[in-house]
């Protein structure tokens, strides 16, 4: 929540309970003994302000705050930062730039922050890269917010943050999920089959897949690491052929937690096309079709999911900002064979 909590997210949370011994501590007290040692007291104050903190799903943005016996009090934990990443000459799609913020389209195939494995060659190497000086920096550090991610490979809409100010505006927009009016995240997915109703919600908890920290499963909410998630959907199209049907579906998010939609998607039997995680086993669909189609689709090597709108209010100004991008190439070459 794919934290920085996205759509499809790729932030770790923590969850943990007020006894009565704790009962009246300051929240950013309470949190540092909880993570015992994780975090300095300062690095979560920065989290509880930047809308990293819930308390019963409600952004809590005081570290003065008193915590209660009971409460449930759940931290987004970003992922480890490598230590000054390099700016790097990759290009970049713009859709709008300013003073305090980026907003452009992420191509799929293009990892959104440094770590194992991606140490170089990702989106924040080309944001150190293409804003330069004009980065006020974030705690002290110039280098570009995220305040949402998007996986490897899903590709769409994303926005950035160049000052700390805008940081901390845009973190509690998307702690709060939209429901305050003030974010909208639209995603358009393929998936196999026909869904049984043209509209819907998903409202299924989500949690880790055994011991496989890659993967997310729906699960039983009285689960230690249970976090709500909730995915409204409507059906645009159905392709493919009676026998092989593919439904084109807009997906909208309610909360951002890592894989989301493809979680809900094959949690209702419907998983992504050319997802690797989730729908591997409907392949084999792949040569009930016929071609051009089932060429496609076997080079198709990425889920079909593509986060066409993005809209935020500015951190600055108010203004209520909206940016939509169609699908790229590779899958707009996809719904054009589905069409048989």
């Amino acid at each position: 929540m794919d934290t920085a909590p996205t759509s499809e997210d790729e932030s770790e949370a923590s969850a943990f309970t007020v006894d009565e011994a704790a009962s009246g501590t300051r929240l950013d007290q309470f949190l540092t003994a909880a993570l015992t040692g994780a975090l300095s007291r300062s690095r979560v104050q920065a989290l509880i302000e930047g809308g990293s903190v819930t308390i019963g799903g409600t952004p809590v943005l005081s570290p003065k705050r008193k915590v209660a016996v009971g409460e449930t009090i759940e931290i987004a934990l970003p992922e480890p930062e490598l230590a000054e990443p390099e700016p790097e000459d990759i290009p970049l799609d713009v859709l709008y730039e300013d003073g305090a913020l980026v907003v452009l389209h992420k191509p799929a195939g293009l990892v959104v922050h440094p770590g194992a494995g991606n140490p170089r060659g990702t989106l924040v190497n080309a944001l150190l890269f293409h804003c330069g000086a004009t980065l006020a920096g974030i705690g002290g550090v110039r280098r570009p917010g995220l305040v949402h991610r998007l996986d490897k490979d899903t590709s769409g809409v994303m926005v950035v943050a160049k000052t700390e100010t805008a940081h901390r505006a845009l973190s509690q927009q998307f702690a709060a999920h939209g429901r305050d009016g003030r974010l909208e995240r639209g995603y358009l997915a393929l998936v196999w089959g026909q869904l049984p109703r043209r509209n819907g919600t998903v409202d299924a908890p989500l949690g880790r897949a055994g011991q496989d920290r890659t993967k997310r499963a729906v699960v039983s909410a009285d689960r230690p690491d249970a976090r709500e998630a909730i995915t409204h959907f409507t059906v645009r199209e159905v392709l493919g052929t009676a026998d092989v049907p593919v439904s084109l579906v807009e997906c909208e998010l309610e909360t951002g937690r890592t894989h989301q939609i493809r979680v809900h998607m094959a949690h209702l039997g419907h998983p992504l096309v050319g997802d690797p995680l989730y729908g591997a086993g409907f392949r084999t669909k792949t040569r009930r079709l016929p071609e051009p189609a089932a060429a496609v689709i076997d080079r198709f090597e990425r889920q079909a999911l593509h986060a066409f709108r993005l809209g935020f209010q500015h951190p600055v100004s108010g203004e209520a900002l909206l940016f939509e991008r169609d699908p790229p190439g590779d899958m707009l070459e996809l719904l054009d064979a589905l069409r048989v």
